[in-house]
């Protein structure tokens, strides 16, 4: 259940990665940071997906812990983008809150995946 959770909500953030990369790229004509942005954003989901036909436990940790740390350097490239006035504040707000959503939820996921793996 909680993995299904986690899928959804990273394709959702995905979706909203894919909008704000077409923002920033027509509206503010940036195109490099916003795709570095777009290549770590969506790959959480990529990688959560595949994720769920890993070969074994530790593999399916492994899997979630690449996203963990795509999430990880999504976040520093929307504070980048933040910070040199890429992106408005409100949607870095909604972002931000919801990577930092999807990284407790993989960080929940990989410890009770250890606790579980011998």
């Amino acid at each position: 259940m909680k993995e299904s959770i986690l899928k959804k909500k990273s394709f959702d953030f995905a979706v909203l990665i894919v909008k704000t990369y077409k923002i920033i790229s027509s509206k503010k004509k940036e195109f490099t940071l916003s795709r570095q942005l777009l290549k770590s954003g969506t790959s959480i989901g990529a990688n959560i997906r595949e994720a769920e036909f890993a070969q074994s436990n530790k593999d399916f940790i492994s899997k979630m812990s690449i996203a963990l740390k795509e999430a990880s350097e999504t976040e520093y490239w929307l504070l980048l983008l933040k910070d040199t006035n890429y992106i408005e504040s409100d949607n870095f707000t909604m972002l931000i809150n919801y990577n930092k959503e999807l990284i407790k939820m993989l960080v929940s996921t990989i410890n009770t995946m250890k606790s579980k793996t011998p």
